[in-house]
């Protein structure tokens, strides 16, 4: 009873400075206890219930506004972000139906587009003619073959006619150009004449090409103009091949010599 009593009279007397050192193990000040409410907290408690409060929050990377005027404000990277509708998100594959694609993802059931692994090359279609083989081919460029590109530059009666040649003069590639009549450039410049039969010629000449069409000879022959035919350039073969080449030609040669020889006779 004694340690009782004891106890008992020193939580009572509070006015003892060492009884409070005995009792109180919180050194410090008593308004720390005491709940502190933020700024925002006290705008919250000192609205009324019945009033609806709007809080806008504002991302530091959100995007750019459309009235965004590059001479006031300056670009940083705190203040960049994607334009809207520029970015989305991604599509979430093999998350069940809540993702939107059903049980199977949106690949199906069976079959090889279904399976895991890279599935088909472009363009393969089971093993049936594929659509690129199947659409006909275009010749020329339009294809993308050199079938189209020309082979010779093209001169036409009418404008040898108008280039006022006269009579007995020459008229070839390099004369044409000292006349101004083609002007060759590129590709061109190594490409061969050749005389077309558009128009009518009224002088006698005499003309160097690698080619004359029809018409033009008909024409340039009706004129007594003279056609010399320029040899084309030969493609180069192998030696093996040349040396075979000028084996035919010199049998056939004799050939045709013997044939002639046969003929003269019995005429």
């Amino acid at each position: 009873m004694a340690s009782l009593i004891s106890l008992s009279t020193i939580t009572t007397s509070s006015t003892s400075p060492s009884c409070n050192q005995l009792c109180n193990f919180f050194k410090g000040n008593v308004q720390n206890l005491k709940i502190k409410r933020s700024v925002f907290q006290n705008e919250l408690c000192n609205v009324k219930v019945n009033e609806r409060i709007r809080l806008v929050v504002r991302s530091r990377a959100s995007p750019i506004p459309t009235s965004f005027e590059s001479s006031k404000v300056r670009l940083r990277l705190d203040n960049l972000g994607p334009q809207p509708g520029a970015t989305k998100k991604a599509k979430r594959k093999g998350r069940g139906h809540a993702a939107g694609q059903g049980g199977s993802c949106g690949f199906g059931m069976r079959g090889q587009k279904s399976r895991s692994g890279p599935g088909v090359r472009p363009g393969f279609e089971g093993g049936q003619m594929p659509l690129y083989r199947r659409l006909p081919k275009l010749r020329g460029i339009a294809g993308g073959m050199k079938a189209g590109l020309p082979k010779y530059v093209p001169v036409n009666l009418k404008d040898i006619e108008a280039a006022g040649f006269k009579e007995g003069e020459e008229v070839s590639l390099e004369s044409l150009k000292k006349k101004g009549i083609i002007n060759p450039s590129g590709r061109e410049r190594r490409l061969p004449l050749k005389i077309l039969g558009d128009g009518e010629l009224s002088v006698k000449v005499n003309l160097k090409a690698r080619a004359f069409s029809t018409s033009a000879k008909e024409k340039l022959a009706a004129a007594g103009c003279s056609l010399t035919v320029l040899p084309g350039r030969k493609k180069w073969v192998k030696p093996s091949v040349a040396k075979n080449i000028a084996r035919a030609d010199e049998y056939f040669a004799k050939k045709r010599a013997a044939a002639e020889s046969s003929e003269a006779p019995s005429a």
